[in-house]
């Protein structure tokens, strides 16, 4: 399929001349394209060409690349070992996906840990022009990286155990988030996983929950989510860590990572992670269906919040009615996580059983939010939560800094956001 010329100009045995060797290398691709590259012998900074012209590498794959083929840290790959590793090595004739997981891979593993990720984050960060104001504050670098990871980690490994397979990364839509990001230079407009902006709202938000800022939070800081929208049963099901194990070792406390994928599960809800993190959290005996009881159960404590806020009360067997033909199970005393999957209305059924504020803006079908779903039907409700949140946290912020008469918000001591 492809024919591969190479050319060393100067000394035979190239290797043994100092400083930098002329190479060009020619490819004639399928299409009978003739590519040529001229270059000068393969120093890290000059890789960069090499990623993403020869090998149509996002750039910041750079320096994996280079160290995967420089094994033994000499400095330098020469065109030799530059030819061994992607053509004799039969990289060239892989498809992205298992590219980029083979160079990514650690040696004897057969699955791409967080860490594997965390060399082309900080590529990005370094080198990426719309992330260039965060070069000076390296502690929000690493919480941008470890961000978009767990994001990342979210929606693709789809196991829930950390190992991100070969089969989960084709599935995925990451690489194609990955071109979109080397080529665009507002980083806000690549919505999956690396937007800045997104971000920015997910560490706020935990931060406005954080209220001793020991980057851990309680039942009763996450009680306060939303304006008080999540019911306590909802809440204590999160902690006793049905959906999903906490990473944070302290007990009773949820950690950063944790919070990322609550966040995404409860702003993104009609998304396959989302409805599998709330199914397993309302299926209470964990038998895979959910039933009249255990839907009854949590929408007990929304009919008595209803009751407080002397809102007109809407009874469970009508909720049930409701429940049962938006969703329209294939047996009707039981919900399966199928039947979820299949209507476009499984995350409002969660809103009615444990968000009030929710379960009152689709009772009352908000006219604002249906002309936002109607003039970008391609957006997700967490692209547009992300951006309604953004906006808000901006506003705030402004006033802020014109009640203090400084751009200085935060106070750096505690770390917290830009």
């Amino acid at each position: 399929m492809f024919r591969v010329n190479q050319f060393f100009y100067g000394h035979p045995d190239g290797l043994q001349l100092p400083g930098k060797i002329r190479v060009t290398i020619a490819l004639t691709d399928i299409f009978g394209n003739h590519l040529i590259f001229v270059f000068y012998v393969l120093y890290i900074s000059e890789f960069k060409i090499v990623t993403k012209e020869i090998c149509k590498l996002p750039s910041f794959f750079s320096p994996s690349l280079f160290r995967k083929i420089d094994v033994n840290s000499t400095g330098f790959v020469t065109r030799d070992a530059f030819i061994d590793y992607w053509v004799s090595g039969k990289m060239l004739t892989m498809d992205m996906a298992t590219q980029i997981y083979t160079i990514l891979k650690q040696p004897g593993l057969k699955y791409l840990s967080q860490d594997d990720f965390k060399p082309v984050l900080r590529e990005l960060l370094a080198t990426h022009p719309g992330l260039e104001f965060l070069q000076s504050t390296p502690e929000f670098q690493e919480r941008y990286a470890e961000t978009v990871i767990y994001r990342i980690y979210y929606y693709i490994n789809r196991s829930g155990n950390g190992c991100l397979t070969l089969r989960e990364l084709k599935r995925g839509n990451l690489i194609d988030a990955m071109l979109h990001a080397d080529e665009e230079e507002d980083i806000n407009k690549v919505l999956r996983y690396f937007s800045y902006e997104h971000f920015y709202v997910i560490y706020c938000k935990f931060w406005e929950l954080d209220t001793d800022h020991d980057f851990l939070i309680d039942k009763e800081n996450l009680i306060r989510y939303g304006n008080h929208a999540l019911t306590y049963r909802i809440v204590d099901r999160i902690f006793s860590q049905v959906p999903r194990k906490f990473t944070s070792k302290v007990e009773g406390k949820m950690g950063y990572e944790d919070f990322v994928y609550f966040i995404l599960a409860e702003e993104d809800k009609p998304s396959e992670p989302s409805l599998e993190y709330w199914f397993k959290c309302i299926d209470l005996d964990g038998n895979g269906i959910i039933t009249r009881n255990e839907m009854q159960f949590f929408y007990e404590e929304q009919l008595h919040r209803m009751e407080c806020m002397a809102q007109e009360p809407v009874l469970f067997e009508d909720i049930l009615c409701q429940i049962l033909d938006m969703i329209k199970p294939e047996v009707d005393s039981y919900i399966t996580l199928r039947d979820l999957k299949g209507s476009k209305l499984s995350g409002s059924v969660f809103n009615i059983l444990f968000n009030l504020n929710k379960f009152m803006a689709f009772e009352t079908r908000d006219p604002f939010l249906i002309r936002q779903e109607r003039e970008n039907p391609t957006l997700t409700e967490w692209d547009r939560f992300a951006h309604r949140e953004y906006i808000r946290l901006s506003m705030e912020e402004d006033v802020e800094d014109a009640s203090n008469g400084s751009a200085e918000v935060w106070d750096e001591s505690l770390e917290a956001p830009f």
